[in-house]
């Protein structure tokens, strides 16, 4: 059963900084791409950052220049650093995992989710 746990969430004054880790386990083959999204209080659930297998980033406009998104294949872990923290980050943040593991007939790849940890940034 692949589980991600995330940590790393708090609450940090406006202009600080922080870490959030995300661990995938449970009968994995690959993780390919992985990433980051956010829900604010009565909004979408929206794209932070993502990153490939390869190392390839993408980011969305508002956090480009302050969040950074990094992985490390052999231990299935996707780190988001964030610096130059504004209120308008305060969210949910989640991390996402493209999976692929053995069904025991084939393998499968499948998209999950963490539950998810909270970023407060107080003005």
């Amino acid at each position: 059963q692949v589980q991600l746990v995330e940590s790393g969430g708090g609450l940090v004054q406006a202009g600080g900084s922080l870490s959030l880790s995300c661990a995938a386990s449970g009968g994995i083959f690959k993780v390919n791409a992985m990433g980051w999204y956010r829900q604010a209080p009565g909004k979408q659930r929206e794209l932070v950052a993502t990153i490939t297998s390869s190392g390839s980033t993408n980011y969305a406009d508002s956090v480009k220049g302050r969040f950074t998104i990094s992985r490390d294949g052999a231990k299935n872990t996707v780190w988001l650093q964030m610096n130059s923290l504004k209120p308008e980050d305060t969210a949910v943040y989640y991390c996402d995992a493209s999976v692929t593991y053995d069904s025991g007939a084939v393998y499968l790849t499948e998209n999950y989710w963490g539950q998810g940890t909270q970023v407060t940034v107080s003005s």
